[in-house]
């Protein structure tokens, strides 16, 4: 392929404003309240060793291919993937729409941030006392009233089957306060943004750090950390561990959405990619595992001071999971404490500037694509975006919206949404696309190299373990029988309503990509149509062994047959699974060179064999994960650690500190040899 970098367009102004701006993305409210909980809920400490397995093997490289394609091609997600074929554009598209939905209703958890935030101010102001402040069970209720019922005016879901209920006015003017502060961030470009992120997201990791130092010095704070970090080994033999590991990373990073690819397209030309992907990606995991600390030693010395009141209140019983960790039982728990109004602001301070950094890096993402697309001006198009963002918006502020927010997110950043369009990537750029250019590119520019290897992990490895995560959740939700109906005929709406629109997703991206675009990008590919095709008869062995396994899998699920034939079935699947996409990989290696291309038989036959080991492997950690519960034991009431507790510590301490201490070891060596890696854009 041909060098893409024919323009340089805006760019962040150093090195420095880039990390943190990818960083702010990366770390968002779900660091707060998604990675503690699983952890929490997981195996405590022992979740912690399928989550770095992922974080290394999964969410780094993606992130590295994410920075490559993006300042290789100087474009956002959709032209970006249409330099490479013009049919790839939709899969660009496609991770565009994610954000888009996404983007219609996180900015409401932002604006309850907003609301909370001045709750704490005006309790400042009338002597430290927070609304919803009660002790023991009594304040558990009255955090949880607070919310749900004076706050949010809720209404089951199932009571709002064909409606969503009146809308609370007292959340428009905080959404509408969200979406100006989002639009005052990028209206002026990555070069504000780069400005402000120097203030946004290094103020959170204060604010997370004084709630840590609180938390640990709180009495009582050690049975938060109990319930967080002592771990439950059994957990690791459930696959359901793994598979919430891996998906935790994938949503942490904010990978698939074009966020990456966006802000890499800002990027000098000079800049390095694969040294910035892991600070990134290790400072995003220290982020959320510090979170994690100051949420579970606050709420241990909750815990603590019920029970000496006589009223006890355990950690799990306030250790919710999702909004309701931030909005129930934090809020709970602060209101214990010693001038609580100070420390609920400084709380819900932090949320506003963790929130709204990820919040505008997804609005940048799908601004720069229609900019991009039409040729439109920003000053135009942004103003636009946010009134229709905000009017969609509305929808969950009404009395039913908050059900509705929590049903389309479990879509939308599940297996079903970015896990899924990771997938596709890795594909798209893996077997259609030649992955070692995109490699050479990000060398050539990093601090640090990959090796062939990364070719490799992005063609097979990975793609195999996010397949076999979609076929799980596929599996589950069709075997389960109650996915879209319950027994007694009525539908589920929730599950109805983000399933369409997921599935809505892909046909809106096909329709975007037919569009006529303001610049016609010429396609890299065409020009390897001087080349000679190699692999052809490899190729169709491989691509019709993987038909035959395909047929295999279908047999297995719609014929009844003995168990051991079964047994057999899927062990020659995933043999045969596993043979056919080595041996495209092979046809692919041998004949990606400047003077030849590989077959488009040997492409799709390793596609359709890694989706037969990707099914093949599902179906057996079903078989493993069947039976198995997925609820933490019970842990007693401990006031300290276990020594395997701060080994955990010790380990994951060591992994930051000397994970981010390489890399900027690294950063150093590369500046001092003068590789231009490091240097600031020119003015």
């Amino acid at each position: 392929m041909t060098e893409l970098l024919e323009e340089q367009r805006e760019s962040w102004g150093t090195r420095g404003a880039f990390i943190l701006a990818a960083v702010g993305s990366a770390v968002g409210l779900g660091n707060l309240w998604g990675f503690p909980y699983k952890l929490y809920s997981y195996g405590g400490g022992a979740f912690l060793i399928p989550y770095i397995v992922a974080l290394l093997v999964i969410g780094i490289p993606i992130m590295i291919l994410e920075f490559s394609i993006g300042h290789y091609t100087q474009r956002a997600a959709p032209d970006a993937f249409k330099r490479g074929h013009r049919h790839f554009e939709m899969v660009g598209w496609w991770g565009i729409i994610l954000a888009f939905v996404i983007i219609t209703y996180y900015p409401v958890i932002l604006a309850y941030c907003f609301s909370f935030l001045w709750y704490s101010i005006v309790g400042i102001f009338a002597g430290g006392e927070l609304p919803w402040a009660g002790k023991g069970i009594e304040g558990v209720e009255n955090a949880n009233l607070f919310f749900n019922e004076t706050y949010l005016g809720k209404i089951a879901i199932e009571d709002a089957r064909f409606y969503l209920g009146s809308i609370r006015w007292n959340l428009v003017l905080p959404l509408a306060i969200t979406w100006l502060t989002m639009y005052f961030c990028i209206f002026k470009g990555v070069r504000l943004v780069g400005k402000i992120v120097w203030l946004t997201v290094p103020l959170p990791w204060l604010m997370l750090a004084i709630l840590a130092v609180r938390g640990l010095t709180l009495e009582g704070s050690m049975q938060g950390l109990a319930y967080y970090l002592d771990p439950v080994w059994s957990e690791l033999t459930k696959p359901i561990t793994w598979r919430y590991a891996i998906g935790q990373v994938f949503f942490s990073l904010s990978l698939a959405y074009g966020v990456m690819i966006t802000y890499a397209s800002f990027l000098h030309r000079k800049s390095d990619l694969n040294n910035n992907a892991a600070i990134i990606s290790i400072a995003d995991f220290a982020t959320s595992f510090v979170a994690g600390l100051a949420v579970f030693a606050t709420l241990g010395g909750m815990a603590f001071v019920t029970q000496q009141a006589g009223n006890p209140v355990r950690v799990e019983n306030v250790a919710e999971t999702g909004p309701s960790l931030a909005f129930v039982a934090f809020p709970y728990a602060l209101a214990q404490l010693p001038y609580s109004a100070w420390f609920s602001f400084v709380f819900f301070f932090a949320l506003v500037t963790l929130g709204v950094d990820s919040a505008f890096s997804m609005t940048e993402s799908i601004l720069a694509s229609i900019v991009d697309k039409t040729g439109w001006r920003r000053c135009i198009v942004l103003p636009v975006m946010t009134l229709i963002g905000f009017l969609f918006g509305v929808i969950y502020i009404t009395r039913a919206g908050f059900n509705w927010l929590g049903a389309i997110d479990g879509f939308v950043n599940g297996t079903w949404g970015i896990a899924f369009m990771g997938l596709l990537e890795c594909i798209v750029l893996g077997w259609l696309w030649r992955i070692g250019t995109l490699r050479r590119h990000a060398n050539s520019r990093s601090d640090w190299k990959l090796g062939r290897w990364y070719d490799y992990l992005i063609r097979m490895v990975i793609p195999v373990v996010l397949g076999a995560l979609f076929f799980w959740q596929l599996f589950d939700d069709i075997s389960g029988g109650n996915f879209l109906r319950t027994p007694e005929g009525h539908w589920i709406l929730p599950n109805c309503v983000g399933l369409t629109i997921v599935a809505l997703v892909p046909v809106i991206a096909i329709i975007l990509s037919l569009m006529k675009g303001w610049t016609d990008i010429k396609d890299p590919e065409r020009t390897d149509e001087n080349l000679t095709v190699g692999g052809r008869h490899e190729g169709a062995i491989g691509f019709f062994a993987a038909l035959v396994i395909t047929g295999l899998l279908v047999v297995w699920l719609k014929v009844q047959m003995p168990e051991l034939a079964k047994k057999a079935i899927i062990g020659i699947s995933l043999i045969g699974g596993i043979a056919s996409m080595l041996l495209s990989n092979y046809v692919l290696d041998r004949h990606h060179t400047s003077t030849s291309q590989a077959s488009w038989f040997a492409r799709w036959a390793g596609i359709i064999a890694a989706m037969d080991t990707s099914a093949s492997i599902a179906i057996i950690l079903i078989t493993l994960a069947q039976g198995a519960k997925i609820e933490k034991a019970a842990v007693p009431i401990r006031e300290e650690l276990s020594g395997v507790s701060y080994v955990i510590l010790a380990v994951v301490s060591l992994i930051i500190i000397g994970g981010l201490g390489w890399c900027f070891y690294r950063a150093l060596t590369a500046a001092g040899i003068d590789t231009g890696t490091q240097h600031p854009d020119e003015e």
